[in-house]
């Protein structure tokens, strides 16, 4: 059931992207260190360089609320697809990404963005399982300890976990932010709109004034 619900979601972002909502080109990391990574992990079938649902439209509202800095993105590098192992890989991905920048760039802190399936991968990669959610996994890496602090927010979109009454608790707690429409049944438990699950673009600037006020 949650499965056609997904794939109903994803014909809708389709229809959507062919009705003229247009993907914002965002930069991948590169060797330069920048003042902060977004990392972003797309949902399921999303297309759009970070996501055209919410990694593009937020990395372009952070562009906007967060002067002073330079940022750069990263797209996670996993298939964000159905099969069993797809939240997993984003997991690895993700926790070596930012693992290896943070080894690279010092004093580069990173902004940790996910939406639906990505919403999982994200969960994962701190420590909070997303396992038995729809499209998720069990946890298969975590950012080390010593990189939490270089973690300045955490952004959540119509996250799986919170249909099992589950959160993001602990050190990312307060630099967490994870939105839900009312409906949306990936995220919320009984919930039957399944177009709830395509208006998270209307949240982009919140979830960006969210993380400014944290870096």
């Amino acid at each position: 059931m949650k499965h056609s619900i997904l794939r109903l979601a994803v014909a809708g972002a389709t229809l959507a992207a062919g009705a003229g909502l247009v993907a914002v080109t965002a930069p991948t990391a590169s060797a330069a260190c920048a003042d902060l990574d977004v990392v972003a992990a797309r949902g399921t079938f999303e297309p759009g360089t970070l996501g055209l649902i919410v990694g593009d439209p937020v990395y372009a509202a952070l562009r906007n609320k967060i002067t002073g800095k330079s940022l750069t993105s990263y797209a996670v590098d996993y298939p964000a697809s159905l099969d069993l192992t797809s939240a997993a890989q984003g997991n690895a991905d993700l926790v070596d990404h930012v693992t290896a920048q943070a080894a690279s760039c010092p004093n580069q802190r990173f902004i940790l963005v996910g939406y639906s399936q990505g919403a999982n991968v994200v969960d994962n990669s701190i420590g909070i399982s997303s396992a038995g959610a729809v499209v998720g996994s069990p946890i298969v890496a975590t950012i080390p300890a010593a990189l939490e602090p270089r973690v300045a927010a955490v952004l959540l979109f119509g996250n799986p976990i919170r249909a099992l009454g589950k959160s993001v608790t602990g050190t990312y707690q307060s630099r967490t932010i994870d939105f839900c429409a009312t409906g949306d049944p990936i995220c919320q438990n009984g919930g039957s709109d399944v177009l709830a699950h395509l208006t998270y673009t209307n949240r982009a600037d919140e979830a960006a004034a969210f993380a400014a006020g944290k870096v």
